[in-house]
């Protein structure tokens, strides 16, 4: 750490960060992706220290029952078996009470020697309140007013730690609008500098719709916050009738990204007058290939893990090699399955997957809208549909979806093997990203602001078949890198016209293009295995997307 506090440092904050499967401080794609930005920071051995909330309780546990309703439980972990606590504190205000911040040190550290301090900040400390104890219990958890509380720990209380440990931090990036107080703090620490401040902060958006963005009404920040900064300035720079911590963070940030370029174009659209940017997302190469792959990629691509680009030489490897390396995934994925479930799963069937939050923009239940389709699919050749999937305790549509797959489990028992694997977390993605050999994807445009699932499959060889949004509009070459589902984004269609095209390339790809090449040219869906890893994996990589970062908005 004395060498660390030396440097110039780029603070990294996001609400949730997915680094191991036995610390549960993450949702889904958003915390995944920051655990691989910082591991790829440590590989490239970045000057940077990630800050982020300890959430002693976790997202929660997912249990599905038989009829496919999910239930939530508590993730209880205990911090002290992974990470120190250290010895300062600090205090922010919220509701004029002193609330004592301390924080639990975890250290990513990298084969190639760099490391990478996360600071996790924990309420549940002596001295607070119960009430206060429990602001960093839940990720996501409780009611508006709860939100905002942690918010103000993450972004006040997160600069005022990193003050109190002595990094000397010259530039923050805010992962989402999140942690857009710290923002505020610097205003307060700078005498209300906004120059200062702006040059000091990076803001990437994910939100890919307006309703997407954290609001808080102005009375109820007065009575949680307090008077940080004045009204009239915070009004000017988070909207005049609701603070809107996306719009803060947009008016306090030099630069400002989407996820992907369509992304950018969407946020350019929801917030015109802002120079949006495009870094695309990118996974942690050496962290979602699997160990067959990893042992592969060694012989024949030596330096890959920290040169990822070096899997755009994919053709050096034999096609009989990369089907192997598959066939151990896969018989991974399908033996879990068997396990967990009474489905009775093969391995030398088609397998497609879907691992997405289940929520409506989705549309996990899109390949069911014709189920007489579904089957003539599978008549012409057999499918077996792996889903996985968790939705947010709030969100009653998303609860439904699951519940609805379930009832089409139910009607397709006879005909077609379908499971929904319960609890998906970062070992569960690894396994079904690597084991599947088709993986689906059917978001609603422009909803999708990138997406990773799919960057993780192209590096295990997996064939992507989506909708054109998010990452798979730069990502796709039809025929070549997988397959796409509907018009492109440029098509200007109405709602049901768009769905009738999404439905016909669905269904026809599959019979007519997808299972004859599975099923009856193998080498050539070997072939497309190997472009999906050197025309996708060699490009959407966390090492790539971090060097955008450095020359675009560190520096």
């Amino acid at each position: 750490m004395s060498e660390i506090l030396e440097k110039q440092m780029i603070a990294y904050f996001s609400m949730e960060i997915g680094l191991i499967n036995e610390v549960p401080t993450y949702s889904g794609g958003l915390g995944v992706l920051a655990g691989d930005t910082i591991r790829s920071s440590a590989d490239l051995k970045l000057p940077l220290v990630a800050v982020t909330l300890v959430s002693k309780k976790g997202y929660f546990k997912q249990e599905i029952t038989n009829d496919g309703w999910q239930v939530e439980h508590s993730q209880e972990w205990d911090p002290s078996k992974f990470m120190k606590m250290l010895p300062s504190e600090v205090s922010v205000r919220i509701q004029n009470r002193d609330v004592r911040v301390k924080a639990w040190l975890y250290e990513v550290k990298s084969l190639t020697g760099g490391l990478i301090p996360v600071l996790f900040l924990d309420t549940d400390v002596d001295g607070n309140s119960p009430e206060d104890r429990a602001i960093t219990f839940h990720l996501y958890g409780g009611d508006e007013k709860y939100r905002l509380k942690q918010e103000i720990v993450l972004g006040i209380g997160g600069v005022r730690t990193l003050d109190a440990l002595g990094f000397k931090v010259r530039r923050y990036h805010m992962n989402e609008g999140h942690s857009a107080f710290l923002a505020l703090e610097l205003l307060r620490k700078y005498k209300m500098n906004v120059k200062k401040v702006l040059d000091m902060c990076i803001f990437t958006t994910h939100t890919p719709v307006e309703a997407g963005s954290d609001k808080f009404t102005y009375e109820m920040v007065e009575e949680i916050m307090g008077d940080l900064v004045p009204l009239e300035n915070l009004k000017n720079l988070g909207g005049s009738d609701r603070l809107n911590m996306t719009r803060l963070a947009l008016n306090l940030s030099q630069f400002v990204n989407g996820v992907a370029k369509r992304h950018r174009d969407s946020s350019r659209e929801m917030f015109p007058g802002y120079a949006i940017n495009a870094i695309t997302n990118g996974i942690h190469s050496h962290t979602w290939t699997h160990e067959s792959f990893k042992r592969l990629y060694d012989l024949y691509l030596p330096g890959w893990a920290n040169e990822p680009w070096l899997l755009a030489r994919t053709e050096a490897i034999p096609n009989e090699e990369i089907w192997d390396a598959h066939s151990v995934a896969k018989s991974g994925l399908i033996s879990y399955v068997n396990e967990k479930t009474d489905v009775d799963m093969r391995n030398d069937v088609l397998t497609i997957g879907f691992a997405r939050r289940a929520t409506a923009y989705k549309r996990a239940t899109l390949i069911f809208s014709d189920l007489e389709k579904l089957k003539k699919v599978n008549r012409k050749g057999k499918i077996q549909l792996v889903f996985a999937g968790k939705a947010h305790p709030k969100d009653l549509a998303g609860k439904r979806i699951i519940q609805e797959i379930f009832d089409h489990i139910r009607k397709l028992k006879n005909e077609i093997k379908i499971v929904y694997l319960e609890d998906y977390n970062i070992e569960l993605a690894g396994k079904l990203t690597s084991g599947v050999d088709l993986l689906l994807n059917t978001p609603l445009p422009p909803f999708e602001a990138s997406g990773t699932s799919g960057m993780k499959a192209a590096h295990n060889g997996v064939i992507n078949f989506s909708v054109l949004d998010g990452w798979w509009v730069e990502g796709w070459i039809e025929d070549v890198t997988g397959w796409a589902i509907g018009p492109h984004p440029r098509e200007f269609l109405l709602d049901k016209e768009r769905e009738i095209r999404e439905l016909d390339d669905m269904y026809n790809k599959l019979e007519y293009v997808i299972l004859p090449l599975f099923y009856h040219r193998r080498d050539e869906w070997i072939g497309k295995m190997k472009n999906s890893i050197g025309n996708l994996a060699y490009y959407f990589n966390s090492h790539r997307m971090m060097l955008r970062y450095v020359m675009e908005a560190y520096l």
